[in-house]
């Protein structure tokens, strides 16, 4: 989930908002590569996500990307060091970044981990890339093609620039692009994710366009928060976590019935709810990165109305 709140421009949320992928079932199985026509017009609501992009400059993305160029718009996992939080004052700041940057980077690395195997001569999709720090920390674990789409033209130039600082740029490719109707090529990629972008479009669209991009066999990830449906309807916390992100949280159980109903079977599921809570309670005590809306993730994770999970599924 990617740390902005439109708050300036509260947009109704329709099933009209979203692009759908153009291909039928047999079009997004059919293993051909046809030419492409030009990027479809984006939504109002895409439109809006993409300027505020292109003029955002949060320091929680901004100012922890700067460490060590691997620029990322999620959040973290595992145990924290509380301990910078009493540093002195003149390094405290910069020791609170590089803990939550850790956090984040160990997420990152795990989403990676669950590609499964991929070789050299593979291709990866990172849908929702951001500043390209996922595809970034992919091309450094397989040294293969990893090709990025971003809304924003802001975003896609700075991790272009990311790339290549790190000499990657050859292999680590960005583009401004839909990733509900890409373009890209159909059946060529061996593993595809999005981290925590799911939450902005409908999941029967951007199932089916992974679906298509996937060569069979090949794995989905994704890392996302998810509405638990023992609970009912959204607490008052996803509510106000949905309205700070302008962004529709789905629920566990729409989650997995997407996915099968697009041909990609779930193979491992974790929940990652308990390892996330150290990087949301340092944040919380964060005063020069804290955004106000700390509190309402760790009421959501504490009363159980909403997980934060690992889905792993592979195209059949």
């Amino acid at each position: 989930m990617n740390e902005h709140a439109l708050a300036w421009q509260v947009i109704p949320r329709r099933e009209t908002d979203f692009i759908p992928c153009d291909l039928d079932w047999q079009g997004a199985l059919a293993m051909t590569s046809a030419p492409h026509p030009a990027m479809p017009a984006q939504s109002a609501y895409q439109k809006s996500i993409a300027r505020y992009w292109d003029h955002e400059n949060n320091d929680i993305n901004v100012k922890l990307g700067e460490i060590d160029g691997l620029h990322h718009h999620h959040y973290g996992i595992g145990s924290a060091h509380f301990a910078v939080l009493e540093e002195p004052e003149d390094v405290r700041e910069e020791k609170i970044n590089a803990e939550l940057h850790r956090l984040e980077q160990a997420q990152a690395e795990l989403l990676a981990k669950h590609l499964g195997p991929v070789n050299p001569s593979d291709r990866l999709f990172d849908a929702g890339c951001g500043h390209g720090g996922g595809s970034l920390i992919a091309f450094d674990r397989f040294g293969c093609h990893v090709d990025g789409v971003t809304l924003s033209q802001a975003q896609k130039k700075r991790a272009t620039q990311y790339a290549e600082s790190r000499g990657a740029a050859d292999k680590v490719t960005f583009r401004v692009a839909n990733m509900l109707d890409t373009r890209l090529d159909t059946g060529a990629y061996s593993a595809s994710w999005n981290n925590e972008s799911d939450m902005y479009v409908n999941l029967d669209d951007l199932f089916a366009e992974h679906t298509r991009l996937l060569r069979p066999g090949g794995r989905y990830v994704a890392i996302t928060g998810l509405i638990n449906d023992v609970h009912g309807m959204a607490s008052r916390s996803v509510s106000r976590i949905n309205w700070h992100y302008e962004c529709d949280i789905h629920r566990r159980a729409e989650f997995f019935k997407a996915l099968a109903r697009n041909r990609l079977a779930v193979a491992t599921v974790i929940d990652l709810t308990h390892a996330t809570i150290p990087y949301w309670s340092l944040r919380r005590q964060s005063p020069h990165l804290a955004t106000g809306i700390e509190g309402d993730f760790l009421s959501a994770y504490h009363d159980g109305s909403f997980q934060y999970m690992l889905i792993a599924a592979d195209r059949i």
